[in-house]
């Protein structure tokens, strides 16, 4: 009985009968190789033709792409370097200090309401209204803290606020500016949020609440090096009818921006 060859041996005998029926070098494997032409008594002894003219135009071309090349890569590094340094976030947010017109309660850790997770940065500003009329901004931190007192083995209520603006113009912080809290979804990891009281269900604010609104926000500004064009309403996200009279009207929400505008200049002037 004839024992059967290993198979490396198969491939190698297989690859070997492959080789041999190769086409020659210079000819093709669809067409039969052209008849040869005898070669001219130069290209018979140096193997090539002789082109003077080609050697000048080797060594420009080659000049030439080092030159692109080294543009290009310079271009590109510089590119590098500014763009890598404009989107390099470099606001410490966990530095930041609230003035003494910002009272600041924290609410509990908890997965509902304050998850402790880090925000890195910020990009823009995000308005509310709360939508629910005449509550104090003190009730409004006690239903946000309150949320940690559900089971956190079943579904629940998730929202919170880093700010709230109250009817009388005081300002409660509920969430440390390097935290994320659950206003602004999809948002939540690059915003920060101010919820604003209201007294009826226009959803206007009354003119202590505006103006600490436009104080707060210019603060912001200042403090995260963004501009009052980086206040945009919840509306602005995801649709949402909020805050109503800021999508309702147009052109209260554009006054909102030019007085944390000149906020803004003001408090610059006065330093």
């Amino acid at each position: 009985m004839k024992t059967k060859p290993p198979k490396d041996d198969i491939f190698q005998k297989d690859y070997d009968k492959i080789r041999q029926i190769q086409p020659r070098p210079g000819s093709s494997p669809l067409k039969p190789p052209l008849p040869s032409r005898p070669k001219s008594r130069h290209v018979a002894e140096s193997g090539k033709k002789h082109r003077p003219w080609l050697a000048p135009l080797m060594r420009q071309a080659a000049a030439l792409f080092l030159a692109l090349a080294l543009g290009i890569l310079t271009g590109a590094g510089w590119g590098y370097w500014h763009w890598g340094k404009e989107k390099t976030y470099e606001v410490d947010l966990k530095a930041i200090q609230a003035p003494a017109w910002v009272e600041q309660d924290f609410i509990r850790k908890n997965i509902f309401s304050r998850p402790d997770v880090t925000l890195k940065q910020v990009n823009n500003i995000v308005i509310h209204y709360l939508a629910n009329p005449n509550t104090s901004a003190k009730n409004n931190r006690g239903y946000f803290d309150g949320l940690a007192d559900q089971n956190p083995q079943e579904p629940g209520e998730s929202r919170s606020s880093h700010f709230i603006v109250g009817l009388e113009g005081e300002i409660l912080q509920c969430i440390p500016l390097n935290e994320v809290a659950y206003a602004n979804a999809p948002r939540n990891f690059d915003t920060v949020s101010i919820e604003v009281c209201h007294p009826d269900e226009t959803g206007q604010f009354n003119p202590a609440t505006y103006s600490s609104l436009v104080k707060l926000s210019a603060w912001l500004c200042q403090e995260l090096e963004l501009s009052p064009d980086s206040l945009i309403r919840h509306y602005d996200i995801n649709g949402k009818d909020c805050p109503k009279y800021f999508v309702d009207h147009e052109d209260a929400w554009k006054q909102l921006k030019k007085d944390v505008k000149k906020a803004i200049k003001n408090t610059a002037s006065q330093s």
